[in-house]
């Protein structure tokens, strides 16, 4: 913050000023990443320094100059400096009584910035100046970062809050909008209700002491209340799409380290299957080896026996040349003969036990050597069946990881699907919502044309009624005033009368007589105005009463119609919440079945790999169990 502090001194001596104290003071104290110029009254000079600085300083997010008098070069010159600022999150602007200028240097601002998100102008009297205000609220409309908007006691007219209306139809990323303290009144209060069914990113709306009626504000509050709602439900949307992203993520790398362990396993099978079948084909070596020397003993008893039977051959030979020769000497020699004879038998006893003994021993070597070859074939077939037993848990952990890959990805497309429909259906509920809205908004007007019509039909035939009523009590006065004319008159000539009798006994009376007809005269045309005037004064009052009484039954009438109305609509409403609230809670179960099967799947998949566990291990302890327990490994020498 020093070197900030220099680099203001610096630039306020380029431009030829003094740096204000007051601003140094504020910059030694700064702490990191706010600066606040709060009530400190700022030069131009000041001003265009901080402009600059704003434009590379990467340090500040939040700047505060509320009630610094800015003038409109000072606070020109410092939103163009904020316009190629990319850190500052928070400016507050309050009080400054920013004019035409500077209201265009906002909607600039608001135009070319990317980083500020929440800005403070109460105060500052935007709304007299209105093209300026127009200008600012076009570029509300184009703004995607600006996420809190401050326009309390800004003298906002109904025109400014029209063009707010219609820069929040196109803003998306504006959530708080206090307005409080304008003179927005009826027309602007019902074009921004106009607009929020549009607008599904602002969920606080301020307008108290803007002169709007209850009805708009509940109206404000129900499309507010509504963009909570749908805020919470993407929120929720989103956490659980998220969560189950992670989910699947993790089931994954589960089922990669499970697969990549049985790779593992099967790896050091298929190595203990090499060294089993090296050791066993030593063993089948060892024991080739044996037969060969055994098929060589064979051999040289063969050719033992032989040399034997060509000695008994040679000794027949001999004890026939030996009979011949003593043939003659037969009976001399009886004794001797019987002797000779007695030994050649046992000679022929010894000869054909050797014989008999060479034939077992034979029979005996060639029983082992066709135990020796079945026991070569038993082996070989063991092995071959081994070799297939190991082909077939090669195809099925294939078959097996093919499943599973298939099934993770038949589980990432229901979870696609399930993302779409449900976006889906919340965009249809959206546009349903939106076209019920229109429906009964056209209605609503329609009824009060037809309201409209009726009360003015309902007037005309009042007033017909009236004239009617009128002409029947000025027909009713004239006849009671033709009665008392006629009455009058005879009256008059019974007068007459008396008088012409009486004139000549009452002639002193005449002028008497004259002076009370001309006062009865007086008298009479007083009573008749004055019945005239309370008739008059009486069907006045009778008509504004009437007219009281038909204003009171037509707003009963239209309160009852409106009450109606109301009514409708907050069941319509009930009615679609709860809708909304059932697909919710049948995405929640759906969601809860997925989650139920992935388990079932995760289960499924752990008692696979168990299965093939469990075989590899039976497949291994077979192996050594064979290995172990095979005549041949206790035929074949120690290691």
């Amino acid at each position: 913050m020093e070197e900030f502090r220099h680099c203001y001194s610096r630039l306020c001596r380029e431009s030829g000023a003094e740096p204000q104290e007051t601003v140094l003071q504020k910059l030694q104290e700064l702490p990191r990443g706010r600066l606040d110029l709060a009530t400190q009254s700022l030069t131009v000079d000041t001003c265009r320094a901080l402009g600059k600085l704003l434009q590379k300083e990467a340090l500040l997010t939040e700047l505060i100059l509320s009630d610094c008098m800015l003038s409109e070069e000072g606070a020109t010159l410092l939103l163009q400096g904020l316009c190629a600022n990319t850190i500052v999150r928070f400016l507050d602007l309050k009080g400054n009584n920013l004019q035409a200028a500077g209201t265009e240097a906002l909607g600039l601002l608001l135009r070319q910035n990317k980083s500020i998100q929440s800005l403070t102008l109460e105060w500052n009297n935007l709304g007299t100046w209105e093209d300026a205000f127009a200008a600012f609220s076009r570029a509300l409309a184009g703004n995607g970062t600006l996420r809190q908007l401050d326009l309390r006691n800004n003298q906002i007219s109904h025109k400014g809050a029209e063009e707010l209306a219609l820069a929040l139809t196109c803003n998306a990323s504006l959530q708080q909008l206090d307005l409080r303290w304008n003179n927005i009144g009826l027309l602007g209060g019902r074009a921004l209700v106009n607009s929020l069914p549009r607008n599904r990113a602002l969920w606080r709306l301020e307008l108290a002491g803007n002169n709007i009626p209850g009805d708009v504000l509940r109206a404000v509050e129900q499309a507010m209340d509504r963009n909570r709602e749908r805020q919470t439900t993407s929120r929720e949307n989103q956490a659980r799409a998220h969560v189950l992203s992670k989910e699947v993520q993790h089931l994954q790398e589960e089922k990669s380290r499970q697969f990549l362990d049985l790779m593992e396993t099967i790896d050091k099978q298929r190595k203990e299957m090499a060294r089993s079948s090296r050791a066993s084909a030593a063993c089948v070596e060892q024991l080739q080896e044996a037969l060969n020397e055994r098929h060589s003993v064979i051999n040289a008893l063969k050719a033992k026996l032989q040399m034997a039977e060509a000695a008994r051959v040679l000794s027949e030979q001999k004890a026939q040349s030996l009979g011949e020769l003593l043939a003659a000497a037969e009976q001399e020699q009886q004794s001797l003969a019987q002797k000779q004879a007695k030994e050649h038998r046992l000679e022929q006893q010894e000869a054909a036990e050797r014989e008999s003994k060479l034939l077992r021993d034979l029979s005996a070597a060639n029983e082992k050597n066709l135990l020796l070859r079945n026991q070569v074939d038993e082996l070989e077939r063991k092995v071959r069946s081994r070799q297939e037993q190991l082909f077939l848990a090669r195809q099925e952990l294939s078959s097996a990881t093919a499943e599973l890959k298939m099934r993770a990805s038949q589980a990432e497309e229901r979870l696609e699907l399930e993302k779409k429909r449900s976006r889906q259906s919340l965009e249809d509920l959206e546009q349903l919502r939106a076209k019920e809205v229109e429906h009964l908004t056209r209605h609503l007007e329609e009824s009060e044309r037809t309201m409209q019509e009726r009360v003015q039909r309902l007037e005309a035939s009042r007033l017909s009624l009236e004239e009617q009523q009128r002409l029947a009590q000025l027909e009713e006065k004239l006849r009671l005033l033709a009665q008392a004319r006629d009455e009058a008159q005879s009256a008059c000539l019974q007068q007459r009368q008396t008088v012409a009798d009486a004139q000549a006994r009452a002639s002193q009376l005449g002028l008497q007589v004259e002076g009370l007809r001309r006062r009865l005269e007086e008298l009479q045309q007083e009573l008749s105005n004055k019945d005239q005037e309370k008739v008059a004064e009486v069907s006045r009052v009778r008509v504004e009463l009437q007219e009281q009484n038909g204003r009171l039954q037509a707003e009963l009438a239209a309160q009852e119609a409106l009450r109606e109305k109301v009514a409708a609509l907050e069941r319509r409403l009930k009615v679609i919440a709860s809708d909304h609230r059932e697909a919710l809670l049948d995405r929640e179960s759906e969601n809860a079945s997925l989650r139920e099967k992935l388990r079932l799947k995760e289960a499924e998949i752990a008692r696979i790999r168990e299965e093939e566990v469990q075989r590899a291990s039976f497949l291994q302890n077979a192996v050594l169990a064979y290995v172990q327990g095979s005549p041949l490994r206790a035929m074949s020498p120690p290691k």
